[in-house]
C-alpha cells in the first residue's frame, strides 16, 4: 500500500514512468513505478529484474494510495510519503508471515528522464580508472542514451595499456561504467561496431589447462615454466606470430581476430561487487571469441542504467582459452547501445546477423551445456512462438555448439537464423 501526502491540491498528473528506489539496509533497491491516471483512478505495474507487479488506486484529494500486489499474497509493502520539487519520498513498512520480515524503510521516486536527443550521440571516453568488479554502487563514467555510440579503449588483463604503461592492477581491469538511460526489466544491446588493435605486441599462457587434457598428457607438460608467452602483432598485416619462437614454429603465424573477453552490467542490488574474472546471469568474462565486429551482446538488466563495464582484449583466442589465457593485449573500442524493453531473460546471449547464441555458464561443461540449450529453447518458445514439443526437431537438426571456455566451464548452444526463416509466428 502506498499513501503519498501531497497540499490541498494535487495538481500533477501522475501518469508515466517512475524511478522508485527503496533503500534497504544500505541498498538501494530499484524498479520502474509506471502510472496511467484517468481521473482519480490510477493502475500501471512496478517492474523490477525479476517481477511486473500490478500496482492500482486512486487519487482523492491531498492524498494517493496505490495498492501493490506482491507475489505471496501474504506479504505486504505499505509506503507512505509527501511530494516535493525532487519527486516523492517517504517511509515504508513490510511486513511477511515471518515476524523476522517485518522491516521499515525509506523510498524515493522521481520521473525517469524524458530529455532524449533528438539524433543518438558519438561519445569519445578516455578512460583514467579502470574496474576490477562488476558493481552496482560504482560511479558511472558517462551517461548516454539508447542509440549511442561509444568510443573508447582498453587495457589488457595485466592492467597495461596501448603504450606498455600499468595503469592498474591485473584480473582483467575493465573501461566503464556506462550509464545507460534504463531500468531494470530491460535487456540492454550492446552492439560491437569496431574492435581495433592499438599496440604492436600480446601475451599468452605457455601450458594448456588440465581438464583439457588427460593425465598422461598432462604430465608431458607438468614441467614446463609457467612464463608467459610474447607475441609480436602486426597490424598492417593482421598476423600474430611468436617473438621468440622454437624453430618449428618460426614460421608459424594466426590471424588477428579482435574480440572483447568481458562485456557486463552490474549484478543485482543485493549482490556484492562480483570480480572481473567471473560470471554469471550479468554477462562478465564470457571470453568467447564471436564478441567480435558485428555482434550484439544481450544482456539483462538489473539496476537502473544497467552499468556496463568492457575490456579484457584479446587479439585472438581459440576455442576453450586452453592456454588459461588468450592473446592478451589493449584494443580501441567502438560499441553502440539499444534496448530491448519489457524483457526478462535468464542470463548473456549474442546475436549475430546469421545467428542466436545462448551462453551457458555453470560449473561443469555438462551443466553448462544443458544451460545454454535451454535457454536457446526458451528463445525461441518466447520470440519465435514455438510451443516446447516443437523445439526438438529444429535443435536435433541444425543446432551447433562451442566450447567458449574450459577452464571456467562456459558452452554456447547456437542457431543458423535461416533455420528459423519460416517456423513460429502468430497463434490462434
Amino acid at each position: 500500500m502506498l499513501v503519498v501526502m501531497a497540499g490541498p491540491v494535487w495538481a500533477d498528473d501522475l501518469s508515466g514512468d517512475w524511478i522508485f528506489t527503496e533503500q534497504i539496509f544500505g541498498l538501494h533497491r530499484s524498479a520502474k513505478l509506471t502510472l496511467r491516471q484517468d481521473g482519480r483512478a490510477l493502475a500501471g505495474t512496478l517492474a523490477d529484474a525479476t517481477d511486473d507487479l500490478p500496482v492500482t488506486g486512486t487519487v482523492d484529494g491531498a492524498k494517493l494510495t496505490l495498492a501493490v500486489k506482491l507475489k505471496d499474497p501474504a506479504d505486504s509493502l505499505e509506503l507512505v510519503g509527501a511530494l516535493d520539487r525532487a519527486g516523492l519520498a517517504g517511509q515504508a513498512t513490510r511486513r511477511g508471515k515471518q515476524a523476522e520480515r517485518n522491516v521499515t524503510t525509506t523510498w524515493t521516486a522521481t520521473r525517469m528522464p524524458t530529455n532524449r536527443p533528438v539524433a543518438p550521440r558519438t561519445h569519445t571516453f578516455t578512460p583514467t580508472t579502470f574496474q576490477r568488479a562488476f558493481s552496482a554502487v560504482e560511479p558511472p563514467v558517462l551517461r548516454v542514451w539508447p542509440g549511442d555510440i561509444i568510443k573508447t579503449s582498453s587495457v589488457d588483463a595485466a592492467g597495461v595499456d596501448a603504450t606498455a604503461r600499468p595503469r592498474v592492477l591485473g584480473g582483467n581491469p575493465l573501461t566503464g561504467p556506462f550509464y545507460v538511460e534504463t531500468m531494470p526489466g530491460d535487456v540492454l544491446a550492446v552492439k560491437i561496431r569496431r574492435l581495433t588493435l592499438n599496440r604492436d605486441y600480446a601475451f599468452s599462457g605457455r601450458r594448456l589447462v588440465d581438464r583439457a587434457l588427460t593425465r598422461p598428457q598432462a604430465e608431458k607438460l607438468k614441467d614446463l615454466a609457467p612464463a608467459q608467452l610474447r607475441w609480436t602483432l602486426d597490424r598492417a598485416r593482421g598476423l600474430a606470430r611468436l617473438a621468440d619462437p622454437p624453430a618449428a614454429l618460426a614460421s608459424y603465424t594466426v590471424p588477428v581476430h579482435p574480440m572483447l573477453g568481458c562485456v557486463g552490467v552490474a549484478p543485482r542490488f543485493d549482490s556484492p561487487p562480483i570480480s572481473t574474472r567471473d560470471e554469471d546471469y550479468f554477462g562478465g568474462n564470457l571470453d568467447f571469441a564471436e564478441v567480435t565486429d558485428g555482434a550484439t551482446v544481450l544482456l539483462p538488466v538489473n539496476v537502473p542504467g544497467a552499468l556496463l563495464y568492457v575490456g579484457d582484449a584479446h587479439a585472438v583466442q581459440g576455442d576453450g582459452e586452453l592456454t588459461g589465457s588468450a592473446l592478451e593485449t589493449s584494443l580501441d573500442i567502438e560499441i553502440s547501445v539499444e534496448l530491448l524493453r519489457g524483457k526478462r531473460w535468464k542470463g548473456p546471449r549474442v546475436e549475430t546477423d546469421q545467428y542466436l547464441m545462448s551462453i551457458g555458464l555453470d560449473g561443469s561443461l555438462d551443466a553448462a551445456l544443458a544451460r545454454a540449450t535451454s535457454d536457446l529453447s526458451e528463445w525461441l518458445e518466447t520470440e519465435y512462438r514455438l510451443l516446447p514439443e516443437e523445439v526438438p526437431p529444429i535443435f536435433g537438426t541444425a543446432i551447433e555448439y562451442r566450447i567458449a571456455e574450459i577452464a571456467d566451464r562456459n558452452v554456447v548452444a547456437k542457431l543458423r537464423k535461416e533455420r528459423l526463416a519460416r517456423v513460429g509466428g502468430a497463434r490462434p
